[in-house]
């Protein structure tokens, strides 16, 4: 299975944007995106059809963050809810263990960290503003193993 590519809905009505044009990055994605597809309770879903501005503490600069996923799903009590999801591998979900020495390898994950985290609290206001929810997906949550 490619880790990259275009998804191609079986339910193309319950797509927010263009429905000929969803790229997956990841098995991961791909396989949210097969339970999006396939799940009677989700109304409406969109992939990185929305656009958060955030500062980054790298350059202090405003950027433009596309969530992965934007989700209307219904309840057991009948109500639809929104929530934007993030897919992330599990080390980038929390922040690196400090480190005695500052590798490489420590630096990348500090700054990936960095950005993530600024992703998230923009995204965590912008739900909070509207209503709707933010989730993080890990490989543990979406029961993926290697």
């Amino acid at each position: 299975m490619a880790y990259k590519g275009k998804f191609r809905p079986t339910r193309p009505e319950k797509y927010i944007g263009d429905p000929s044009n969803i790229i997956y990055r990841s098995r991961w994605e791909l396989k949210f995106m097969m339970y999006l597809d396939s799940h009677d309770n989700i109304v409406k879903w969109g992939s990185e059809e929305l656009i958060i501005p955030y500062r980054s503490p790298i350059d202090n600069r405003v950027h433009r963050y596309f969530p992965d996923f934007i989700v209307d799903a219904r309840g057991q009590d009948g109500v639809v809810r929104r929530s934007i999801v993030e897919i992330k591998p599990a080390a980038q979900s929390k922040p690196p263990e400090p480190q005695q020495k500052a590798t490489k390898k420590y630096l990348r994950e500090v700054y990936t960290w960095g950005i993530n985290s600024a992703k998230w609290k923009a995204a965590e206001n912008y739900c909070k503003d509207r209503g709707w929810s933010f989730v993080v997906l890990t490989e543990k949550e979406l029961d993926i193993r290697y």
